[in-house]
């Protein structure tokens, strides 16, 4: 399997701890946050590949912090939790650009594929990026002295 980061969201401290090692012991770099507002504080300091955030935290709930996430890291692919009650949400989610939700208890094998698949959409929409900068650059050589310039400034 690849490596990529993920970054664990959700106010239920025993979920989160259990969960977070339950994914370490599958050799993946994650680190885990108890809210939303801590979430995007950590996103202004480290690059994730995935989030799994809970829908329902108090403070800053889920939906409302993925607006957020997806403001500061739109290339994140984000995997909402959600309980019976607030499946609305998890499609409101997705409407606002979530990878995917899965229900409450979450079974860690459908959790790793839907990752696995979250992470290698966020890899090709990179290289679409990537491709698209390399054209422009082609058609347009000049730019590459501009662009040099302007990063050693």
């Amino acid at each position: 399997m690849e490596e990529f980061r993920v970054l664990v969201v959700d106010d239920e401290d025993d979920f989160r701890e259990t969960f977070v090692n339950r994914l370490q012991r599958r050799n993946l770099d994650v680190d885990g946050v108890e809210s939303g507002e801590k979430a995007l504080e950590w996103l202004d300091k480290h690059l994730y590949d995935v989030c799994i955030l809970d829908v329902k935290m108090p403070g800053m709930d889920g939906v409302e912090t993925l607006r957020e996430m997806k403001t500061k890291r739109p290339l994140m692919e984000v995997i909402m939790l959600t309980g019976h009650a607030s499946v609305e949400s998890g499609i409101e989610g997705m409407k606002l650009g979530a990878f995917d939700y899965i229900m409450k208890p979450a079974d860690i094998d459908e959790l790793m594929e839907k990752m696995r698949q979250a992470h290698e959409k966020k890899t090709l929409h990179e290289e679409k990026i990537r491709q698209a900068k390399i054209k422009e650059l082609e058609g347009h050589p000049a730019r590459v002295f501009e662009q040099i310039r302007e990063e050693g400034t």
